[in-house]
């Protein structure tokens, strides 16, 4: 077992959770004020609130209002790290090659505000519409990282949104994938017993293929992906299991 470090100090919280040392920022009825505890490091300008309105970006977040600015994951991290907690619990609700939605549960420790430990959860998703061509090839670590942001600031009432939340996909580009790419269909028999009959591509506009599979997954080599629908439909005989 390594020693330990005599240069790291270990933090302890007092009878009210709260970290001995930290100056923690209230409110008029005595309530921590989370907000307050954002440091401006982890805080800039929102560039989409300026783009929309043809406004100029801002070089600082000074003056600028709640609304007006994002907050790094880094903050979100600290102030969970502040709050205090003893869980962080990942739900997934739904995950797809083109949709992954996660639901964050965070179990908080009590403090002076809560005789109680609590428990606040909430919901995230990541598309290829709504992330970044980078992203998309990570949409369950989005979808995560959505979700815990979402957890934290709601739960301490941050009105800021997180940089993780907004929608980084590029606008007015109704592509979905950029390159070929190799998609795997469900076998025959699977769509039976998952009671499926029709499947959904984003492909191409106006494109109908119809097929029909037996035994393993099917492979297909499909163009560039651009907005629109493949429609592909399964023959209707139910296959011998």
């Amino acid at each position: 077992m390594s020693e330990k470090n005599p240069h790291l100090t270990p933090q302890s919280r007092n009878a009210w959770g709260l970290i001995q040392g930290i100056d923690y920022k209230t409110n008029e009825d005595g309530s921590i004020n989370w907000r307050a505890m954002v440091k401006p490091e982890h805080l800039f300008p929102n560039r989409g609130w300026f783009e929309s309105r043809k406004q100029q970006m801002p070089t600082s977040i000074e003056g600028l209002a709640d609304n007006q600015l994002l907050i790094k994951l880094s903050g979100i991290k600290e102030l969970a790290k502040l709050r205090g907690y003893t869980s962080v619990k990942y739900d997934v609700i739904k995950c797809e090659a083109s949709y992954v939605a996660i639901k964050c549960g965070i179990t908080w420790i009590s403090n002076y505000e809560s005789e109680y430990e609590s428990f606040y959860e909430d919901i995230a998703n990541a598309t290829v519409n709504n992330t970044s061509d980078f992203a998309v090839k990570f949409l369950e670590t989005i979808a995560a990282n959505r979700a815990f942001v979402r957890s934290v600031r709601n739960f301490l009432n941050i009105h800021i949104v997180g940089s993780d939340e907004i929608d980084a996909s590029k606008k007015g580009t109704p592509s979905v994938f950029e390159d070929d790419n190799e998609v795997a269909l469900p076998s025959y028999k699977e769509c039976w017993k998952r009671q499926l009959r029709i499947l959904e591509l984003t492909i191409s506009k106006s494109s109908k293929i119809t097929f029909e599979t037996l035994g393993s997954s099917v492979f297909i080599k499909m163009p560039k992906l651009k907005f629109g629908l493949i429609i592909l439909t399964f023959p209707q005989k139910k296959p011998e299991f």
